[in-house]
């Protein structure tokens, strides 16, 4: 029998489970190393230089660990920056996490969307242009998020989160001028926000389509690998911290592995 598929799964934190969720998901056969970079989070306090100076040969030293067959780097703002130089580097085939800007633009009724990210995704130049290539006409509003990424993170450790401090973050995203021309598709551009979706749903003035790339991320990861072999009693899964600690959260994180612990 082949060994199953290892998938690495990189984030700056927590928000790339939402990814790695659906993948396990697609991919229950595959053996899953997510690499959480907390010891540089948030990735919005640093210069596009120093985030390009850090995940290029970190995710070289983590290949040369872990020997994937693929990588999926869970993080907009690292993949708006960091894919060619990684395509470029290493042989392994990468899949990126861009902004949703496309499929959102192409369904919304009302021509208003919102793109809610980190404010490092949203400023950079990369985004600017899936608006000019894809906006199909829609208003797109870009909302830059300071803290919203933190707050899921926090949340999902358990700790206590307050529906004010989420509504002021998610409050620009909804652009009105009356009923027919008012916000109706948020494009969720940071994997962290996901983590919080039933609070922002329930915290939305109004209902709107949230559009989610995990899915997308995670057809496109069994496409590359070709088709899914049997669910193997070897394939695991394990977690790891770039600073280093422990981490204490197995109950928590089993929903995102499949419901295996990881090591």
């Amino acid at each position: 029998m082949a060994a199953p598929p290892t998938i690495l799964v990189f984030d700056s934190g927590l928000g790339g489970l939402t990814v790695l969720r659906e993948i396990v998901g697609a991919r229950p056969d595959a053996h899953y190393v997510y690499v959480a970079d907390d010891a540089y989070f948030p990735y919005g306090h640093h210069s596009e230089e120093q985030i390009i100076a850090r995940v290029v040969p970190l995710v070289g030293e983590l290949i040369a660990a872990h020997a994937p067959d693929l990588v999926v780097i869970a993080c907009n703002t690292a993949s708006t920056l960091v894919m060619s130089h990684l395509r470029g580097a290493y042989s392994v085939p990468f899949v990126g996490t861009v902004p949703a800007i496309k499929p959102a633009c192409a369904s919304s009724r009302t021509k208003r969307v919102s793109v809610l990210g980190t404010r490092g995704t949203v400023k950079r130049e990369y985004t600017r242009k899936l608006i000019d290539d894809f906006a199909q006409g829609c208003e797109v509003t870009l909302v830059g998020s300071a803290e919203l990424a933190a707050l899921a993170e926090r949340a999902l450790s358990g700790f206590y989160v307050s529906d004010n401090d989420i509504k002021g973050e998610l409050a620009p995203c909804f652009v009105s001028d009356g009923d027919a021309a008012r916000t109706d598709t948020v494009v969720l551009a940071c994997t962290h926000y996901p983590l919080l979706l039933d609070r922002l749903v329930k915290l939305a003035p109004w209902p709107v389509d949230w559009i989610d790339p995990a899915p997308a991320i995670a057809r496109r990861v069994s496409d590359l690998l070709g088709g899914p072999g049997n669910e193997s009693d070897t394939a695991g899964a394990e977690m790891v911290f770039t600073s280093k600690r422990p981490h204490t959260l197995s109950h928590a994180l089993m929903p995102f592995f499949g419901g295996r612990v990881p090591a």
